[in-house]
């Protein structure tokens, strides 16, 4: 993973320093080849689906080897950097996210002709991460994929949180809700999920691709991947370099705004050098909206909290790489950020007031980009409570 981030100093290393710890912890690459370790002989057959599909797959691949006979691959277009070679009964299909296009629909009839093709000797294996609800689909008969955009693009305007949003993707999907895992008819499988949903609910990731059926079924069902996995191994590596350091005990959610307030407010009076948050936020976006994602919004709104208080910094980032519709993953602030955003001409109540966060913090230089990461886990935030002499020791 490259990162790149032009500001903030020793302080602004450590905080992406501890942010490479927790997504080394969630890779999907080596989550799956660690879960697979133990797989009983026999022949499979993956379907990786999601964000970090190629990941998973590479280390299904890696773990099963010639037992892996067939290997189905949908992912977004920005996932380019996993390369899984050129092996007999691999296909990969590229979708679209957030919003579905008529790919989604292609992929979706794929993975049921797919399943449907599967000998009966062969075990299913279901590779499952967040991004599958716009990457795949079969809406229910009278359903239009416009009505699937209209779903999609409404929640996001709306910042309608993840549950609520894959509730109603799944509400009018032929295979998500548990749909698809009934088509199985009882044939035992294994499925394994990256989660970015609350409570880690495999009825949830994915809008419920791989839920449990309405009437039950015989799918072997393991989350290999969380943010709290990540958020421990930030607070791991931060105790390895000597600092002090605690994490939220659960997730967080809720107006950015908010939640700006409530972890510039903790970073501040609590005692940790290194406090560590885990969940998702929720952005409503006016008409128009300029350059940023839900992360570089909670940033600047942070880093006009901050102002005045030297030895803050905090690091507000996507698991998945990728913030909103823009190639940067979030972005890296302290009690200087606006003032360097001011020497640019820009106003920081201006920019978040038009959504434009991304406009002003590339400004400051304080853009985090690490393309994507193999995994999908939500939205992490550290902070650190440190004078910048103490940062680099």
């Amino acid at each position: 993973m490259a990162e790149r981030v032009a500001t903030v100093g020793a302080r602004g290393a450590l905080l992406v320093e501890l942010f490479r710890a927790g997504l080394e912890r969630v890779d999907g690459r080596r989550c799956v080849r660690a879960a697979l370790a133990a797989a009983p002989p026999g022949r499979f057959a993956a379907a990786a689906i999601g964000k970090a599909a190629l990941a998973m797959a590479l280390g299904a691949q890696e773990a099963l080897g010639e037992s892996l006979e067939r290997l189905l691959v949908i992912c977004p277009d920005e996932r380019p950097d996993q390369s899984l070679g050129d092996r007999p009964g691999l296909e990969i299909h590229r979708s679209a996210h957030p919003v579905p296009d008529e790919r989604s629909l292609h992929a979706g009839a794929r993975l049921l002709s797919w399943l449907e093709a599967l000998p009966v000797a062969v075990t299913p294996l279901f590779l499952i991460s967040g991004g599958a609800s716009a990457l795949v689909e079969v809406p229910i008969s009278g359903v239009t994929l416009d009505e699937l955009v209209r779903v999609a693009r409404r929640g996001l305007a709306e910042g309608q949180d993840i549950a609520a949003l894959n509730a109603a993707r799944a509400a009018l999907s032929q295979i998500k809700g548990g749909r698809l895992a009934a088509r199985l008819g009882g044939r035992p499988a294994l499925a394994l999920f990256i989660s970015d949903v609350p409570g880690d609910d495999p009825a949830l990731i994915g809008s419920g691709l791989l839920g449990p059926a309405p009437g039950g079924d015989s799918i072997r069902r393991t989350v290999i991947a969380s943010i709290d996995m990540a958020m421990d191994a930030v607070v791991e590596a931060a105790r390895a370099r000597g600092l002090s350091a605690r994490r939220a005990r659960a997730r967080f959610a809720g107006d950015v705004a908010r939640l700006a307030v409530q972890f510039t407010h903790e970073l501040a009076l609590g005692k940790a050098q290194i406090r560590v948050w885990g969940g998702e936020s929720t952005l409503r976006l006016p008409a128009t909206p300029g350059r940023g994602g839900r992360n570089q919004h909670l940033a600047l709104a942070a880093a006009r909290l901050l102002a005045g208080y030297p030895d803050l910094a905090l690091l507000v980032a996507g698991t998945d790489g990728i913030d909103g519709p823009t190639a940067e993953t979030g972005a890296v602030v302290d009690g200087e950020t606006c003032g360097r955003i001011a020497l640019h001409g820009l106003d920081c109540d201006e920019s978040l007031r038009r959504a434009d966060s991304g406009t002003a913090l590339a400004a400051a230089g304080a853009l985090l980009r690490t393309g994507p990461t193999g995994t999908n886990v939500a939205d992490l935030v550290i902070g650190a409570k440190l004078p910048p002499r103490l940062a680099g020791s």
